[in-house]
């Protein structure tokens, strides 16, 4: 539950929904569930395995496996900065769902038709007082919680926040099929649908697939591989991948579920962008008897997931920099809880102060710019990272990968998967994001 809470997060059910109403709704989610098994579940055992072996954090890592390499502890140094990355914009998203609880529990968006719920959501990226409060707040909470301790902090609070939100998404995917016309978001969704998938174009939903599939995971930065060194040794890795594969992608499907049959329901765009859950929702909501309670419920269970990923990531962060300089848990806690909210500045700017700063056209912002830098660029060379240096002697070496992945109970890796693993499983990734560069750049 500690692993999958990393990996269940707002980009399950803020991105996953998002990014499948942008690329054409049933081809996507068909693409991704194939990217996941193909690409994904391969790329976490291997985190999991080499932070098993080596007991320490992507910073430390590879010097602990194979300290006369040391050309690869750039991976390490590459993992820490992508994770301060994914944190400089995953806690201003965070803080809008702590927000939206607030709000939602006042009751600011009862009465309110689709056009003011939006509407108010501008309001609130307007302000950037409002964000920076939220966004501190959720830092420094959760560099708090980290400081306190794996277990009696990190796990006890995830693992009940995973099973409650688990519980509440079921309920409201139910509730969303049954309203008057889901019948056509359901379509969209779950159906393979050619004209959708030409007009979105195939690359941009191959490689929209391929990124969410490492983005929902947390692939190819170590921020898995910190939680494979808290994985003893008496179950196999890929049981434990694919149980947590099988988790993330149960709450990421429910969130769809949730998210574009009401979308149809209520005449919103699918497509629309970061603000969909924010619009989307309260309007689901709003038509529900009891809406106000559920929607409050709902909006502290999603803060409840956000937290879980910004926990895990901060653990990451921490178990790096304590490996890099030795200091105390506390001092380096400390250290998180200020330098994260100032990194995290420029996110929350980029919806007022710097709002003229568009780096990919009209519509973007400062956030569509990190979560480039992250989901397009660290997170699949991370992976193309690990898929080497786990399959090949010039890095740890795929004997001493399998024999840490099979050890213990459970399904095992079979050894003649390794031309696999070595070869097409890299030029898959590394073709994928070629496709993606061009497609942004060329």
């Amino acid at each position: 539950l500690l692993s999958a809470g990393c990996a269940i997060g707002i980009g399950n059910v803020w991105r996953f929904p998002y990014i499948t109403g942008q690329s054409g709704g049933g081809w996507f989610v068909l693409i991704y569930l194939f990217f996941l098994a193909a690409l994904g579940i391969p790329v976490l055992v291997m985190e999991f395995a080499a932070g098993r072996a080596a007991q320490r954090s992507i910073a430390k890592l590879h010097a602990t496996l194979t300290s006369e390499k040391k050309g690869w502890r750039l991976h390490g140094l590459a993992g820490l900065v992508g994770n301060t990355m994914l944190m400089m914009f995953y806690t201003t998203v965070a803080g809008w769902m702590v927000l939206y609880f607030l709000k939602t529990a006042a009751g600011s968006f009862v009465g309110m038709d689709a056009a003011a719920v939006g509407k108010a959501f501008g309001g609130m990226l307007g302000d950037p007082w409002q964000q920076t409060a939220a966004m501190v707040g959720v830092s420094v909470g959760s560099a708090a919680v980290c400081a306190i301790g794996l277990q009696k902090g990190l796990e006890r609070v995830t693992k009940w926040m995973m099973l409650a939100l688990l519980v509440l998404i079921v309920v409201l995917s139910v509730n969303s099929i049954c309203l008057k016309g889901a019948g056509a978001g359901l379509k969209f969704y779950l159906v393979p649908n050619l004209a959708g998938l030409k007009a979105t174009g195939v690359s941009t939903v191959i490689v929209n697939a391929m990124n969410q599939s490492f983005f929902t995971l947390s692939l190819g930065i170590g921020a898995m591989a910190i939680f494979g060194s808290y994985i003893d040794r008496k179950r196999t890795l890929l049981g434990e991948a694919i149980n947590v594969a099988v988790l993330d992608t149960f709450v990421a499907i429910c969130a769809g579920l949730i998210i574009i049959p009401a979308c149809f329901a209520y005449g919103i765009e699918a497509g629309q962008g970061p603000g969909l859950i924010f619009v989307t929702l309260p309007n689901v909501f709003n038509h529900m008897p009891g809406g106000r309670f559920w929607g409050s419920l709902f909006f502290v269970f999603m803060s409840f997931a956000a937290l879980s990923t910004v926990l895990a990531v901060f653990e990451t962060i921490i178990a790096c920099i304590r490996d890099y300089t030795d200091w105390s848990r506390g001092k380096t806690c400390a250290l998180v809880a200020v330098a994260i909210p100032l990194l995290s500045l420029p996110c929350i700017f980029g919806f007022n102060v710097w709002s003229s700063f568009h780096p990919f056209g009209p519509e973007s912002c400062v956030l569509d710019l990190e979560d480039f830098v992250v989901s397009d660029l660290f997170l699949p060379i991370g992976s193309l990272a690990f898929a080497f240096y786990c399959c090949h002697r010039f890095g740890w070496g795929w004997k001493n990968f399998l024999a840490e992945a099979n050890a213990g109970e459970g399904p095992k890796i079979p050894g003649g998967l390794r031309a696999y693993c070595a070869y097409v499983l890299p030029l898959v990734i590394l073709a994928v994001f070629v496709l993606g560069l061009v497609r942004r750049f060329g």
